[in-house]
């Protein structure tokens, strides 16, 4: 069972922003933003390939309450999501990373060609 999995069925802790019957929302513990709040499903997903439409509809909404919730609905958000080994993922269950509370910066290294990926 992976970890969010744990987290869903009440054996590891966590600081929980929101709960809906198919979703859950809690703070990140090592967080990249004043805000950094992590949604996931709770049925088990392993990436976003694997997601349904149905999934992804309740998970938009969800989302959208959950940053009006911490109030970063106006003045904005960065919600991401890390697809497989070559995009960055790390926890193979579903999750998306909602970031704000301030100005967020992008890293443009990707911009420069002698830079690497």
């Amino acid at each position: 069972m992976c970890i969010f999995c744990k987290i869903v069925n009440k054996e590891i802790p966590n600081n929980t922003v929101h709960e809906s019957e198919h979703f859950l929302a809690f703070h990140d513990l090592y967080p990249k933003a004043p805000i950094h709040i992590l949604i996931i499903p709770k049925t088990h997903v392993d990436c976003f390939q694997d997601v349904t439409p149905e999934t992804m509809a309740g998970l938009t909404e969800f989302a959208q309450e959950v940053a009006t919730k911490v109030g970063i609905d106006e003045s904005g958000y960065r919600l991401i999501t890390n697809n497989g080994p070559d995009g960055g993922q790390e926890v193979f269950h579903l999750h998306f990373h909602l970031l704000g509370g301030g100005k967020l910066t992008w890293d443009h290294s990707h911009e420069d060609p002698h830079k690497s990926l």
